[in-house]
């Protein structure tokens, strides 16, 4: 998953944010759990993509969770790498 993340744009642009990163901030970061009625949102507008039914509202917003959580997914990565670096 490493390999992946530092491939990609958004990777090589958070890669920095690792070298200054504290071990709480990254132990903080791996922890984080999205909201359930953030998760309930998601859940709901991505059923209403398969189905063919979002507003193009509703699919503004689901596109802007999605590279919420791949953004989050990537910082998280670091966050990983960090602490098992420091192991």
């Amino acid at each position: 998953m490493i390999a992946a993340v530092e491939s990609t744009a958004l990777g090589r642009m958070l890669r920095p944010m690792s070298k200054v990163m504290s071990m709480e901030l990254a132990r903080e970061l791996v922890a984080l759990k999205v909201e359930d009625d953030t998760q309930e949102r998601y859940d709901y507008l991505a059923a209403g993509r398969r189905e063919g039914s979002l507003t193009s509202d509703e699919e503004a917003e689901l596109q802007d969770l999605v590279q919420v959580n791949s953004m989050l997914s990537m910082l998280k990565a670091e966050a990983r790498l960090l602490l098992a670096n420091a192991a």
